[in-house]
């Protein structure tokens, strides 16, 4: 690559939970050679997705690559957050090959698009292709409406079916986004519920887009890599709900806040609980990480409604505070009192 040619960006989008950063990971780990930069935006200020990403950084993906935005949402801060953030990975002495973009996961990815039609962006760099992370066994389960398959099929026959749900809004902004969408947690449905998935994926979405099936993010980097869509010259064909208010939407229909907790006495017993809150609460999304008594390894936690992940990530250093913490994110009106005495029961 030389110094004036544009740099690819892949904009990797997804509800809640869905497996971006698990998918990202995967990118890292089998980038054969590439050089990787990543700009990951979360919701909530506790940078859970950032470290994970940098406790995996290799040759591919240097920790000095991996810009962490936190407490917004670029989808409405992107001059303030994505052009700096651009520029300082530009000056990097090993320029990278190729930008992933995490956005979070509520974000809606076309107003970031946009941002790539800018002229000082233009010039520098192109959107490959965007890439939406779907949680396959949520959606089935109704997560993100009361029916997903009916809601989709008739989003396709009625653009301007009115939606009451903002969380089912914002899944079917990022789908309709999307050059490749990648049904991830594939493992956790059956076939006749998968291929009723992918159907109605496909019928939602008003062009041609790839639909690939995935299990723990597991995705060549070859088909989610070098889709050379040049979203920003497709901006027409990628509607949005909120095209007519100004692309804005309102963060304020969701809460997030940060739980320290105490040390558990071993994952099953933190789990349990953690469902319990869960389902008492509705609560979205919990991750974040836990010190478990007598392990010397600190436990990675993540939930998605009540299913939840647990694996050690790494161990606790030497001077480091064994200090359990935990992001929660829920629909407004979350008992946050209830929900904080609970976790730190």
């Amino acid at each position: 690559m030389t110094a004036f040619a544009k740099i690819p960006v892949t904009i990797v989008t997804g509800f809640l939970g869905a497996g971006k950063t698990t998918l990202i990971r995967h990118l890292i780990e089998n980038a054969r050679g590439r050089r990787l930069a990543l700009i990951v935006n979360e919701f909530g200020d506790v940078g859970i997705d950032g470290e994970i990403l940098r406790s995996c950084a290799n040759d591919a993906c240097e920790p000095q690559a991996i810009v962490e935005l936190a407490n917004g949402c670029l989808c409405c801060t992107v001059a303030d957050d994505f052009m700096p953030a651009i520029e300082g990975l530009l000056a990097l002495p090993n320029r990278p090959d190729h930008i992933v973009v995490e956005t979070s996961g509520l974000a809606l990815p076309k107003p970031l698009i946009k941002a790539f039609d800018w002229p000082e962006i233009r010039a520098k760099l192109t959107v490959d292709g965007v890439v939406a992370v779907v949680d396959g066994r949520a959606v089935a389960d109704g997560r993100f409406a009361d029916d997903p398959a009916a809601v989709l099929a008739r989003r396709a026959e009625d653009a301007a079916v009115d939606h009451d749900n903002p969380l089912e809004e914002v899944y079917e902004d990022q789908l309709l986004a999307a050059d490749l969408v990648v049904v991830n947690k594939a493992d956790l449905l059956d076939a006749d519920a998968l291929a009723a998935l992918e159907a109605a994926i496909r019928t939602a979405i008003p062009r041609a887009v790839k639909v690939v099936t995935a299990t723990e993010g597991r995705v060549d980097p070859a088909v989610a890599l070098g889709l050379v869509a040049s979203a920003e010259d497709d901006l027409a064909a990628r509607p949005s709900h909120h095209e007519a208010e100004g692309e804005d939407h309102d963060h304020d229909d969701f809460t997030t806040f940060v739980v320290d907790v105490a040390p558990a006495a071993d994952p099953e017993s933190l789990v349990a609980r953690l469902t319990a809150v869960v389902e008492a609460h509705d609560v979205l999304r919990v991750k974040g990480w836990v010190a478990v008594s007598g392990r010397p390894m600190r436990l990675l936690v993540q939930g998605v409604g009540t299913r939840f992940q647990h694996r050690w990530d790494r161990p606790w250093g030497r001077d480091e505070a064994r200090a359990g913490r935990l992001v929660v994110i829920a629909e407004k009106g979350l008992d946050e009192a209830a929900v904080r005495a609970a976790l730190a029961a």
